[in-house]
């Protein structure tokens, strides 16, 4: 394949043309009926078929997605409803692969009113990495206006497209029939029929490339860029030549849209937070097409509570928007009536009610602020239009299906070109990149406040010691994105003052954890109202794991069991200062007296909850001095790598051995060294100081040994 440059006067070149830019697309007509009528050799280059393999065959050989439709006749007529069509798709090479291309599809007008299709296809992978790639390709990659016609042998016009006008000014009825030389004489046109003769008769350049610069109908000059492709038909004969031509102008337009595009590939969606999602959507569009753009997204998406917006909903309640993004080119965005993270009232009868009725854009290239005007209503945005020279806007729903996340507003007020349609195309391409983005850290967010819920509503909000303890706790959760995990503690109030002390801990973290935590957690408070004993009530527990774990085990939309956990239950008598406490494979506590002597009482280990070992627990019974510290932990506290249990219990016992300060001091020091690291495991202290009653707050009574004797005394 080589390249042909031409430059003639009064055809200037500002240089001359690249090879690279050099467009590789395939061309194929198409009738009515959606049958291949004429092949290029870049279609046989791009998929493998010969023109004798596809001429005179339906295009959904190579089309899959063609033959989706139920018929190829109705794909046609989507086609012609739509005028034309154009997308990513993929093609079916003749070995079996499958490419990605973009596929353009342009209707065609003949001289008898029939109408034929021009299907342009481009090898979007070979282009992944390169934004700059030939004008005519990015054009059709990127829906710009292309102007098409087809000639004959003779070089007659047999097929035109409407948007060829607007190029030469040359109308298709004076076109159609027809020599260039012709409707336009000139040595332009001559030339031009030079490149289209010279590609008929070659047998290896099958596309040529010049430059020229063309009048247009508006008496104005453009630089253009035309390719010409030779056309087979089904014995490998020339049929004719195809000329593809494109506004250089609004291709150097496309090829910057294509950067945007790719810049926003790699900086939207960084992180999960949503405030920042809207930051970056605002700051990639400023200054690049844009001079002032704020990002307002609909509360639920912000905060991850309440029912999503959905669109066509619009009831007497409108949703509540907060500015997610704000950027412009002026310091301070001096347009904005509001700052990040304010509330943005949504008024009635404006263009944002009107996306959330309809969840269509809205742009206006002259923005209206005559009286009466959506503008006008408001006196303040009023005063910010007139005062920084804003004029034109669009505005761009931020969606995902049929859930409204928010608007974003693009507004010029230094760059006097209005925004056309083009610019509202890559706006909305822009957001719905970043509505992708933004809804998954929605998702992420909504997730993260459920888990916070669930997290709040297993652990204990207050710690009620009564007359036998002061208490307080310190949690840390490994799974810090969601912030759960299977560590729980509680402070049990029981009959005669007394009080039961627990921490336990599920194997694993997250919400899984949390949840088996949340069912340990609800199976102790049960046992301990029986007012069983510490080793008893371990017991009772290890059966309530064992049949957690065994629950329905063959349901295949059921999250694995968490098998396995362990307990520290003591119970404190504030009456006696005794403290009878058992574990089953919990790490024993830290017990300080009031001089700040440590211990870790030697406790029989027991056998983790849910191994079902049938191995009984023990109980042992300490005497405690008023005023003593307990500090009940989970093994994420004290464990770190590259250093031992012991070193971590040693390190704890050392910032509590301090009696003077308060548990909530404590509470900081102990956990201090854990704060600032990456948790393998959740982390969880529960810190109590004990109290004692004296024998003047104590009445005993001796009971008959009767069964009704409890109930009569009570």
């Amino acid at each position: 394949m080589t390249l042909t440059t031409i430059s003639t006067n009064p055809m200037t070149l500002s240089k001359q043309m690249n090879v690279s830019e050099m467009s590789d697309t395939a061309i194929a007509l198409l009738d009515e009926q959606g049958t291949v009528v004429a092949w290029t050799q870049a279609g046989e280059q791009l998929v493998g078929y010969s023109a004798g393999s596809v001429v005179g065959r339906s295009a959904a050989l190579v089309l899959p997605s063609l033959g989706e439709a139920s018929t190829m006749s109705a794909f046609v007529e989507r086609c012609r409803a739509q005028n034309g069509w154009s997308g990513a798709t993929a093609v079916r090479h003749q070995d079996g692969r499958v490419l990605d291309v973009g596929l353009r599809i342009s209707p065609l007008q003949g001289p008898t009113g029939a109408e034929w299709w021009l299907a342009s296809v481009t090898h979007i992978g070979a282009l992944s990495g390169d934004v700059g790639h030939g004008s005519v390709q990015g054009a059709l990659l990127a829906r710009a206006p292309i102007g098409v016609a087809v000639r004959d042998l003779q070089l007659r016009c047999t097929w035109v497209n409407d948007v060829i006008e607007s190029h030469d000014g040359v109308p298709a009825g004076r076109r159609l029939g027809r020599r260039l030389t012709d409707v336009r004489p000139g040595v332009e046109a001559e030339t031009t029929e030079a490149v289209m003769r010279k590609v008929l008769r070659s047998d290896t350049t099958k596309v040529h490339e010049y430059r020229t610069w063309l009048p247009t109908s508006l008496g104005q000059e453009h630089p253009f860029a035309a390719s010409f492709s030779y056309l087979q038909g089904a014995d490998g004969e020339a049929l004719g030549v195809c000329t593809i031509s494109v506004d250089v102008t609004e291709s150097r337009r496309v090829r910057e849209r294509l950067a945007v595009l790719g810049e926003a590939g790699t900086r939207l969606g960084r992180t999960l937070d949503v405030m920042q999602t809207g930051q970056e959507l605002a700051d990639l569009a400023v200054p690049l097409f844009a001079d002032f753009v704020t990002v307002d997204l609909e509360q639920s998406a912000l905060f991850g509570e309440g029912a999503p917006v959905r669109i066509g909903a619009v009831g007497e309640r409108l949703p509540v928007l907060r500015r997610a993004g704000l950027a412009s080119i002026h310091q301070g965005a001096p347009e904005s009536q509001w700052g990040r993270g304010d509330a943005v009232p949504m008024q009635p009868d404006t263009p944002v009610t009107d996306i959330l009725r309809t969840g269509r854009s809205h742009l206006e290239p002259v923005l209206d602020t005559a009286p009466g005007s959506w503008i006008d209503r408001d006196s303040v945005r009023a005063q910010k239009v007139r005062e920084t020279g804003m004029h034109s806007v669009m505005l761009v729903p931020i969606r995902v299906r049929r859930v409204l996340l928010g608007v974003a507003l693009f507004a010029r007020t230094e760059n006097p070109v209005p925004f056309q349609k083009a610019d509202l195309l890559l706006a909305e391409e822009l957001v719905s990149r970043a509505a992708v983005s933004l809804d998954n850290a929605r998702q992420y967010t909504r997730e993260h406040t459920a888990a916070f819920a669930l997290q709040r509503n297993l652990l204990p909000r207050r710690l009620c010691g009564g007359r036998a303890v002061e208490a307080t706790s310190r949690y840390l959760p490994a799974d810090v994105d969601r912030g759960v995990g299977g560590d729980w503690f509680d402070v049990i109030p029981l009959s005669g003052a007394r009080v039961a002390l627990v921490v336990g801990d599920v194997v694993g973290h997250g919400i899984n954890a949390a949840a088996t935590m949340g069912g340990l957690r609800t199976a102790v408070r049960t046992l301990a109202a029986m007012e069983l004993p510490p080793d008893e009530l371990l017991a009772r527990l290890d059966d309530t794991v064992q049949l957690l774990s065994e629950a329905d085990p063959d349901a295949p939309d059921q999250a694995p069991a968490v098998v396995g956990a362990t307990c520290l239950y003591a119970v404190y008598d504030p009456v006696t200062r005794k403290c009878t406490m058992a574990t089953a494979g919990h790490l024993p506590p830290a017990i300080i007296d009031p001089k700040g002597r440590v211990t870790f009482p030697d406790l029989p280990t027991g056998v983790p909850l849910g191994i079902g070992l049938g191995i009984p627990f023990e109980a042992v019974e300490l005497e405690l001095p008023e005023g003593s510290l307990l500090a009940l932990y989970t093994d994420g506290l004290i464990e770190t790598r590259g250093q031992d249990i012991e070193e971590g219990m040693h390190r704890l016992g050392t910032a509590l051995a301090q009696p003077d300060l308060s548990l909530e001091e404590l509470g900081t020091r102990a956990t201090a060294p854990v704060e600032d690291r990456e948790l393998c495991d959740d982390a969880s202290l529960l810190l109590v100081r004990t109290r004692a009653l004296s024998p003047n707050q104590v009445a005993s009574w001796t009971l008959p040994s009767d069964d009704t004797a409890g109930s009569r005394a009570r």
